[in-house]
């Protein structure tokens, strides 16, 4: 079921988020502490949860007057059952119905679940050239942070 998330859906989204990060480590992808995207979230009228409780979630913002895509995270058990292209035709139907042209993210370029992923359901990958200034803002706000552990690429997709 994906809906709308409500106020109390928010906490456990941490949860989430954190469980949904861990599936990096193989990778040697350690998330700094304190970099979960959802913890800055206290709108929920910008997430799109799946399941009740939330199995997964995906939290919309705008940058550069594009949708953007800021996370999308699936719990690891509830993985590999279509969850997260469902979360991200949700937020691209959300996003158009607003009027939106397209979507941007960040995400990285080698995990098989991340970019390639993206690159299947229609994103493609944006030269810095053609970023906006607050999408060029927001990769060095990553990259400050620390989460450009390894090799990361900025994402559209025309709604």
């Amino acid at each position: 079921m994906i809906r709308w998330a409500e106020a109390g859906d928010l906490e456990d989204l941490v949860r989430l988020e954190l469980a949904a990060d861990g599936m990096f480590a193989p990778l040697g992808i350690v998330f700094p502490p304190g970099t979960t995207m959802i913890e800055e979230c206290d709108d929920p009228a910008r997430v799109i949860v799946a399941g009740r409780p939330p199995v997964g979630f995906a939290m919309l913002g705008v940058v550069d007057g594009h949708a953007h895509l800021d996370q999308l995270a699936v719990h690891p058990d509830h993985g590999r059952r279509g969850i997260g292209t469902e979360l991200l035709t949700a937020a691209c139907d959300a996003a158009a119905a607003t009027g939106a042209a397209a979507m941007t993210l960040t995400t990285f370029r080698d995990v098989p679940w991340n970019a390639p992923w993206y690159a299947r359901r229609g994103f493609a990958v944006l030269a810095p050239e053609e970023w906006g200034l607050e999408l060029t803002a927001l990769v060095r706000h990553e990259q400050a942070l620390g989460i450009d552990l390894a090799p990361r690429v900025v994402m559209r997709r025309d709604l």
